[in-house]
């Protein structure tokens, strides 16, 4: 049925803050930014008059993260759910060297509820941490 999953897609509510924060802090790269607007967009967010700048984000291996800041229909300045809630929770992402990446992130502000943990059967480190916008990250060091 599918043949891939194409982009992952984040409301955000202060694009500059998060494009620095996915490029600059955790290494993407901005693929394609634009504006759109007009009946297509309106159609999709079923909403009138849609102001929305996209950004399309592109991690080492490819994978995309789309960021989209809507400039007409401002929500909520950060996501509540927690780790636990019914949805989507997070995003994984896997590091090179966690224990590196979790002081670099922790430096920078970084909220973490622990240090790195070792999954039960060692083949990874694994710490979630909260980004922008309160969005929860998986940072995971793959170890085998």
């Amino acid at each position: 049925m599918i043949t891939a999953i194409r982009h992952v897609g984040l409301v955000v509510a202060d694009l500059e803050k998060s494009l620095k924060f996915w490029c600059d802090t955790m290494g993407f790269v901005v693929s394609r930014q634009m504006e759109e607007s007009g009946p297509y967009i309106d159609a999709m967010m079923g909403l009138k008059d849609v102001r929305v700048t996209t950004a399309k984000l592109a991690a080492p291996d490819g994978n995309l993260l789309e960021l989209l800041f809507l400039h007409s229909h401002p929500d909520k300045q950060q996501w509540e759910g927690k780790p636990y809630s019914t949805g989507f929770t997070h995003i994984a992402l896997t590091v090179q060297n966690l224990n590196e990446t979790y002081f670099r992130l922790q430096h920078l502000g970084v909220n973490f509820p622990s240090e790195p943990q070792r999954s039960p059967d060692g083949g990874v480190k694994v710490i979630y941490a909260t980004g922008p916008e309160g969005v929860l990250l998986e940072l995971v060091e793959q170890i085998n």
